[in-house]
């Protein structure tokens, strides 16, 4: 199934990382699965720019180990919208063999595209956790990327230029830690706000995280029991996101993922909201920076604030409808990719991830500074769950919208809260 730019695509592509195609560009190729001397294409529709040259460097590994099999890779990301690039993808029927699905709602919603790899030799390693949001009526679905966390990553150095000696643990001791860095001509925050994943999606799920029982609440927004507006835990995250705001650098609405990586990763600010998967695009600009993180404090009470937000971000998913030919060499390719020695190697050193599987070690391994304090705060239970994935379908960009719209004064505090919930009875099924 060769890719063909559709309009809509390729204006989605062309706002962010586009990794070709590797191996043939000869479309005939890639008919019913193959050629007649047994070649096949497979194509990857996939989410992660920070892994791009890597995962291409993966892939022409397998491709020497098994030479009848060659990639077509493309990647939306980095503030693009991935889902609706992939759903232009199956519109137009140019559909990727594999491709990424988020699970829970987003696997009940893609279900009947989605081959069942129920059978496959991971699951087994898998841990049991990592295999829950793309479990459906006792089938698996999808094979779990890796585990992430996010938080504000810090500059340790920056930290130190302004006489700060420990990390905040209340929204108190960050604005106090801000004011410091100010005074030490210092940038506090690097603020990507015109993605809707930083504010709508990762900021605005603390709100849910801290909620007393998250899934009870999201149940009660799906049966008209409970509203956003009123919510104690909205009205703190609103608190946090004004002092990033009064803290953070110029012009947060159209500062980009990118941007707001490089503003970080060059010293000009000392803090981002972000996640481990940053590490691979920090270590390209700035290779061996001090940094770590710091949780994001809704209010002054340590023993609540003192979490990181950690979960499954997305999961590799087979196209059910793919040609035999193509289903069986993505099948392998996952198994590979999670089970030989070159795949586990890569997955911990080039992409830095933090496995989701028990037979893929970290110990000694290069994760990186950031994903090895995802796995320390993981070890000792401080986390905080993602819930985004159980939301209404298309809420992202929508709470998005709204949180940009308040924090660029055309709303204020009710009236946000009036459209988060609007938004939520609009979209829920």
């Amino acid at each position: 199934m060769r890719f063909k730019k559709s309009s809509l695509v390729a204006g989605v592509l062309s706002a962010t990382l586009l990794l070709g195609a590797c191996g043939t560009n000869d479309t005939s190729e890639k008919s019913n699965g193959g050629s007649g001397d047994g070649k096949v294409v497979v194509d990857i529709f996939q989410f992660k720019p920070e892994i791009a040259d890597q995962f291409k460097a993966l892939t022409d590994i397998y491709t020497e180990e098994h030479p009848n099999v060659t990639f077509n890779i493309q990647t939306v990301g980095g503030g693009a919208d991935y889902g609706a690039a992939l759903k232009a993808q199956f519109a137009s029927n140019d559909q990727p063999d594999i491709f990424n699905n988020g699970g829970y709602q987003e696997a009940i919603t893609w279900q009947d595209k989605l081959e069942d790899l129920s059978d496959q030799p991971w699951v087994k390693d898998a841990y049991p956790s990592a295999l829950e949001p793309m479990t459906v009526d006792g089938k698996l679905y999808g094979q779990p990327v890796n585990l992430e966390g996010y938080g504000y990553i810090y500059n340790k150095d920056l930290f130190e230029k302004a006489g700060i000696t420990d990390i905040p643990k209340t929204l108190s001791e960050l604005e106090t830690v801000s004011k410091k860095l100010k005074d030490a001509g210092i940038t506090p925050f690097s603020n990507g706000y015109a993605e809707s994943f930083v504010i709508g999606q990762h900021l605005l799920n603390l709100a849910f995280a801290q909620q007393e029982d998250p899934d009870t609440f999201i149940q009660g927004l799906h049966e008209g029991k409970a509203t956003i507006e009123g919510n104690e835990k909205f009205d703190q995250v609103l608190d946090l996101l004004d002092l990033t705001v009064k803290y953070g650098n110029k012009n947060p609405l159209t500062t980009d993922y990118n941007t707001q990586v490089t503003l970080f990763a060059t010293g000009e600010a000392a803090m981002m909201q972000q996640g481990n998967w940053t590490q691979p695009m920090i270590d390209k600009i700035t290779p061996d920076m001090n940094i770590g993180f710091i949780p994001m404090p809704i209010n002054d009470d340590e023993a609540v604030n003192d979490k990181l937000q950690i979960g499954v971000p997305s999961n590799w998913v087979v196209n059910k409808n793919a040609p035999s030919a193509d289903k069986e060499a993505a099948k392998d390719f996952l198994n590979w990719l999670v089970s030989s020695e070159e795949g586990k190697k890569a997955l911990v050193e080039e992409f830095k991830f933090i496995p989701a599987f028990k037979n893929i070690p970290v110990e000694g391994k290069g994760i990186g500074i950031l994903g090895e304090e995802i796995v320390k705060y993981s070890n000792e239970g401080k986390t905080l769950s993602w819930n985004w994935f159980k939301w209404p379908e298309g809420s992202i960009p929508e709470f998005g919208a709204s949180l940009q719209g308040y924090v660029g004064g055309q709303l204020d505090r009710d009236e946000l809260s009036k459209a988060l919930d609007e938004t939520w009875v609009k979209l829920k099924r």
